[in-house]
């Protein structure tokens, strides 16, 4: 009897369990998978704020910088590789930097290497404005419009030898005045504007690129002749104001980084629609666009220098699983260092060319 009784108390417990269980390893299950995190929407005058170090620079360099702000691991990944190899110059450096992994954004941006080593000083505001433009790109580009009215009214943005100035009906357009020399303006994002701008979190003034004063300054130009037959060269490069959006080989330009959570396309009770964590926008701010760019290869995890070399590993372990970016970018400055150019001079390759002044 007692046998029996045994038995069946021990057939009631497996019973209990089984109907209890699935529950349990939900919970488990649901409390392991990290839902994607996904940051707010910036208002337009943090926006102002974020393109405030750029938005005087020519529209082609304008394109590539927003672009390559999406591969901010890319972005760091070059400027480490560019110091390394400060003997490559010209052709050569084309030649060599035609054959790494990154996006022709981050390509093409090695032809300056000033503004490269910037944003990798700046990793947190490169951050930002990479999650910005995947994520209100048509806010970002009237944030640089909005911020070259300002700096014209001001008196600070006009023509002069190094780039032209003009008017396309409410767009300022700024362009190189010789197409093979693009000279990067040097003044201060916080008071060039006329009233002066709270000073982004942690910024730090890299050498070459900033001008202590209220007006800009130009120091030497870069040749871009060296890199006209890479496909990433500066001449596959612009900014289409009419549709708010980066144009790359006379096509919208479409990033396909796995660094950002695309709030555009995601579904807050199924997660996300279509492969790949995000897809960029197309003509009018509308998902995909034309089938213009389809990005670089698949995306490595970066490994800090001397790190062991491990997927995934370094700075950026984790970076590109998606949504990791805003708690990155709060974090100030990069924690790399960045290294010195030299200011505003062009290492290298392609040359360099004197500049013209101040004003």
């Amino acid at each position: 009897m007692n046998f029996i009784k045994h038995s069946f108390s021990l057939f009631l417990s497996c019973c209990l369990l089984l109907t209890t269980a699935p529950g349990a390893f939900a919970d488990q299950t649901d409390q392991s998978a990290p839902a994607p995190v996904v940051s707010a929407q910036q208002s337009p005058a943090q926006l102002q704020q974020l393109v405030a170090p750029i938005a005087l620079y020519p529209d082609a360099l304008v394109a590539q910088i927003l672009a390559a702000a999406t591969y901010p691991d890319q972005i760091v990944e070059a400027d480490r590789w560019l110091q390394q190899h400060t003997d490559l110059k010209g052709e050569q450096l084309g030649q060599e930097v035609d054959k790494q992994p990154w996006d022709p954004s981050v390509k093409a941006l090695v032809e300056f290497p000033s503004v490269l080593a910037n944003m990798d000083k700046n990793l947190s505001w490169t951050s930002s404005l990479g999650d910005a433009y995947i994520n209100q790109q048509q806010e970002v580009m009237n944030a640089v419009q909005a911020m070259r009215d300002r700096a014209q009214k001001a008196g600070n943005l006009k023509s002069t030898p190094q780039e032209n100035v003009t008017e396309q009906g409410q767009t300022i357009v700024i362009a190189p005045a010789d197409p093979q020399v693009v000279y990067v303006p040097e003044y201060d994002p916080w008071l060039v504007y006329g009233e002066p701008i709270g000073i982004w979190p942690g910024w730090y003034s890299y050498p070459g690129l900033y001008f202590a004063r209220p007006g800009i300054a130009f120091g030497f130009g870069f040749g871009v002749g060296y890199f006209g037959g890479f496909g990433w060269g500066w001449h596959h490069w612009d900014s289409d104001w009419g549709h708010r959006s980066v144009v790359y080989n006379h096509n919208t330009y479409v990033s396909h980084s796995r660094v950002f959570v695309n709030r555009n396309n995601f579904n807050h009770a199924g997660g996300f629609h279509g492969g790949g964590g995000f897809q960029g926008r197309g003509p009018g701010g509308r998902p995909g666009g034309s089938p213009a760019f389809h990005g670089s290869g698949p995306q490595h995890g970066f490994t800090a220098p001397n790190a062991p070399s491990a997927p995934h590993s370094g700075a950026f372990g984790g970076f590109n699983h998606g949504g990791a970016a805003r708690g990155f970018s709060s974090r100030g400055q990069s924690s790399f260092g960045g290294g010195f150019h030299g200011g505003g001079g062009f290492h290298g390759g392609g040359g360099f060319h004197g500049g013209g002044g101040h004003r």
